[in-house]
């Protein structure tokens, strides 16, 4: 396969791949002074902060997959990708996608526990429940994911090689297809849904009860310092799910939309998220800010 790039931009490339590169150092220095902190910081290992290195793996690992490839296009016009590579890097991308969503809506179990359940909290959510439910996301991850590759192993594919994009979308790759794609297409937009879908709706339940449990609280202060443990996380579902929905659908169903724009709004849903999470995080979050202003001063 040939990977173009971004069509009808060739000429930006260089100054593409410049911002790129400077997403993506923010991003890797962001997520991984929070990986650092968590892992020295014997009083970060709580639940919220191994959740919190979670999501930042899964940011780390998405971007990288993402970014290499783009900056071989971009710098080196290194576009050709193995069919077995471009199939393999498809899973991966997706799978850690979902595995970033399951890690989005544990958190939100994390924050209902901790407000609607505070005495609790640390018999319910332990240490080992976390890794016990990020095992599960995983592999609904992989189960959900794999069918997508192996459904398109199977088509054929003739003289038309080229993939109008950075990387290995799905679609993208299927619409190059000279077999029926219907299977593909549906299954596609079915695991959108359920997956994205799902998540949501356990989110918006987490979030109702939390509403709930906070509106009864008779103290302003206990209101605004309830609800301030859970804005961080609004803020991360709301940039991640709306970059993720808004990108799949106009890829499906925005005809009239320019191929290089359904392609930068892939991207920036792969490069935004992931470079501010860290930095929402560590504004939000008082005991995560406190270390690094120590590591800072030091």
């Amino acid at each position: 396969f040939i990977l173009t790039g971004i069509p009808g931009l060739e000429a930006t490339h260089i100054w593409i791949s410049i911002s790129f590169c400077m997403f993506y150092i923010i991003r890797l220095l962001g997520n991984v002074t929070v990986l650092s902190l968590v892992g020295k910081e014997q009083s970060l290992h709580k639940p919220m902060y191994l959740l919190l290195c979670m999501l930042a793996l899964t940011d780390i690992s998405i971007s990288t997959s993402v970014i290499q490839k783009a900056l071989c296009i971009f710098l080196c016009n290194l576009k050709g990708i193995t069919v077995g590579g471009c199939l393999t890097q498809m899973f991966f991308l997706y799978a850690v996608s979902v595995m970033k969503s399951a890690v989005l809506v544990i958190m939100a179990f994390d924050r209902y526990v901790a407000i609607c359940n505070p005495l609790r909290y640390t018999t319910i959510l332990t240490n080992t429940r976390i890794a016990k439910l990020a095992l599960v996301g995983l592999i609904r991850a992989v189960l959900f994911i794999l069918p997508l590759p192996l459904l398109l192993k199977k088509q054929p594919f003739c003289t038309n090689r080229i993939i109008p994009h950075t990387y290995c979308d799905h679609i993208a790759v299927a619409k190059i297809s000279c077999g029926d794609i219907t299977v593909n297409r549906t299954y596609g937009l079915v695991i959108t849904f359920v997956v994205i879908g799902l998540d949501l709706m356990l989110i918006a339940l987490s979030y109702s009860l939390v509403i709930r449990a906070v509106l009864r609280i008779s103290s302003k202060k206990a209101h605004q310092k309830a609800l301030n443990t859970c804005t961080a996380h609004i803020c991360v579902i709301l940039m991640s799910y709306a970059s993720c929905l808004f990108s799949n659908l106009t890829h499906r169903f925005g005809q009239g939309i320019a191929s290089n724009v359904h392609i930068i709004l892939a991207n920036l849903y792969f490069l935004i998220p992931p470079m501010l999470n860290p930095v929402i995080y560590g504004v939000k979050t008082k005991e995560l800010r406190d270390k690094v202003g120590k590591y800072i001063c030091r």
